[in-house]
């Protein structure tokens, strides 16, 4: 079941995150539709993971919402692609700047993410 489960939650997210992209950002230099795609993913799967819910789910939801639906949503490959795209056509420092945002802006969007349990661990 968890499989069905995780395919279902993978395809929703795949979904918005094609939308998202048709929506806001086409024909863009820059990729910014997948930059802040991963952005908001690196923050969901945060606050998912440390996030202090009250709803008490089954370990099957909280794989599919985890591992379906954001890791659907977020996306390596096209980062990857795109950051090849952005050398192949000689926009290095554009190349550069999306390596550096993607990196440490996910970062610090899953720290932003997992704040509240780190404070709740403090007390």
């Amino acid at each position: 079941m968890t499989y069905i489960l995780v395919g279902l939650a993978g395809s929703l997210g795949a979904i918005l995150r094609y939308l998202i992209g048709f929506a806001f950002f086409q024909d863009q230099v820059f990729p910014y539709a997948t930059l802040s795609i991963n952005w908001i993913g690196s923050f969901l799967l945060s606050k998912w993971i440390h996030g202090d819910w009250k709803i008490k789910l089954s370990a099957e939801i909280k794989t599919a919402i985890g591992t379906g639906f954001i890791g659907a949503f977020t996306t390596f490959s096209t980062f990857s692609v795109e950051t090849v795209e952005l050398f192949e056509n000689g926009l290095y420092t554009l190349g550069l700047l999306y390596i550096f945002l993607s990196l440490f802006g996910g970062l610090w969007m899953a720290h932003i993410g997992s704040i509240g349990k780190k404070e709740e661990k403090a007390k």
